[in-house]
């Protein structure tokens, strides 16, 4: 009852907590601490090092999100940091943001951790933090449509649904790879006519 209600009030009441040790780590990052530059002159590898980051700032935080994501659903921390995200069984876009603080910095870490270890254009770096923001979002929409190629490769709405429905599953935040290595992936439900919306659809028929 009142599910969005809820999720955007859990939400408003944890950014604020989230967002101290961010804006910290953004601080660090463009005070000179971090590897992240200025000008495109300023890497050794021009053009081709900005899209080169762009897309292993995605494969490495992907990886790095989905061994914390696993972590927070151990026993000893799952209750305590977790479970709050998991109220939602079947999610809406506001229930994306709607994580304990400690849950949201730590799946946020990657982010930071980043540029840290690689070169990493400044402006490119926004566009990424915007992009994740985005995505995160859209895997909590509902909308479980994926090219069909792309179905076992891309971690979308479906297979985060079924995260939240069967709790073990599709840990992942962009790509299906490290649930493939982990053992934790599973076929959305979704794309064998046995999801949230086909049940629905089997009620209303009935």
């Amino acid at each position: 009852q009142n599910q969005v209600r809820r999720e955007i009030a859990y939400a408003l009441r944890s950014l604020p907590w989230i967002s101290v040790p961010t804006v910290a780590l953004f601080f660090a990052e463009v005070r000179g601490y971090s590897k992240l530059y200025d000008n495109i002159e300023d890497s050794p590898y021009g053009w081709a090092g900005v899209f080169l980051s762009m897309l292993s700032f995605l494969f490495f935080t992907d990886m790095g999100i989905y061994w914390i994501h696993r972590a927070l659903h151990h026993k000893l921390l799952y209750k305590r940091f977790h479970k709050p995200h998991h109220l939602w069984k079947i999610a809406t876009p506001f229930a994306s943001h709607a994580f304990h603080p400690v849950d949201g910095f730590m799946q946020s870490l990657p982010y930071h951790i980043y540029p840290f270890l690689f070169p990493l254009h400044k402006v490119t770096y926004l566009g990424l933090y915007i992009f994740v923001n985005v995505w995160t979002i859209s895997i909590h929409d509902g909308d479980y449509r994926v090219p069909r190629l792309l179905r076992h490769v891309i971690n979308g709405s479906a297979h985060h649904t079924d995260h939240h429905l069967y709790f073990d599953y599709n840990y992942g935040q962009y790509f299906t790879l490290w649930d493939k290595i982990g053992g934790s992936y599973k076929s959305p439900t979704a794309f064998e006519g046995q999801g949230p919306h086909d049940y629905l659809r089997k009620l209303r028929e009935k």
